[in-house]
């Protein structure tokens, strides 16, 4: 199999690289490679700026010996696949971003972020999820589908401290990466979840009009997780995408 035919998948905050079990086998002649970021799913590697989680990827890709591939992210792994193509654009075929922005936090946001570090050191990593919790899923999700609630609450609670802690400050202080949007040459596959709250379809919507060849596919009944909430109509987005390359 060709370096061509490699889709990386850069997870979502605070769940781990285990939220894209249902993609790992849903894209036939297509390996799929979910790594880890710093700190996340028992890894002992910290690191606190989305320069240094993207550096970790392509060490990763490096040591996996990985020339080029499709290189994908969902929220904070959306901001991490940024980072990739700032650092090594010529290791990017194409690129998904789902449910992310490109801009950087503002004034509202920060301070959401430094409450998240003082919810973190009084109450852990199960405080920070139920902070996040009502705004992770859609409305559909929470009304119907307690299971994915349940499964992302566990995916989330399961990271340690040092990990979250981390990944907040790596978001607070990330890069705005809206100039670069103009630049990126490469295919690109946007998808929002239609009831995404934490990053609307607004945001997505923007990104596809500044992308010169970007797709934008919202999802209905979907929230910011719109992979585990809807995976069926996820994956069929990607598949028909990587189709296309």
């Amino acid at each position: 199999m060709t370096d061509t035919r490699t889709l990386v998948l850069l997870h979502a905050f605070p769940l781990g690289a285990r939220m894209w079990t249902p993609q790992q086998s849903a894209f036939p002649g297509w390996r799929v490679i979910t790594p880890a970021l710093p700190g996340f799913d028992d890894s002992h590697a910290s690191a606190s700026s989305i320069d240094a989680f993207a550096a970790h990827v392509n060490q990763e890709l490096d040591r996996l010996e990985i020339g080029s591939a499709v290189i994908g992210g969902l929220s904070l792994g959306g901001y991490v696949a940024f980072g990739v193509l700032r650092q090594r654009p010529e290791r990017v075929s194409a690129l998904i971003l789902a449910d992310t922005r490109s801009g950087e936090d503002g004034d509202q946001a920060r301070e959401g972020r430094l409450r998240m570090l003082q919810i973190l050191e009084e109450h852990g990593p199960s405080g920070v999820f139920a902070e996040m919790r009502p705004k992770l899923f859609g409305a559909t999700t929470h009304a119907d589908r307690p299971a994915v609630v349940e499964q992302a609450t566990w995916l989330g609670e399961s990271q340690t401290s040092a990990a979250i802690e981390g990944a907040i400050r790596a978001m607070l202080d990330r890069p705005d990466s809206t100039p670069m949007l103009a630049t990126i040459a490469v295919p690109t596959l946007i998808v929002v979840g239609e009831e995404d709250v934490m990053t609307p379809p607004a945001e997505s919507e923007g990104m596809q009009a500044a992308i010169p060849r970007a797709t934008l596919v919202r999802l209905p009944h979907a929230g910011h997780l719109s992979n585990l909430e809807t995976p069926e109509a996820f994956n069929e987005a990607v598949s028909t995408f990587l189709s296309t390359l």
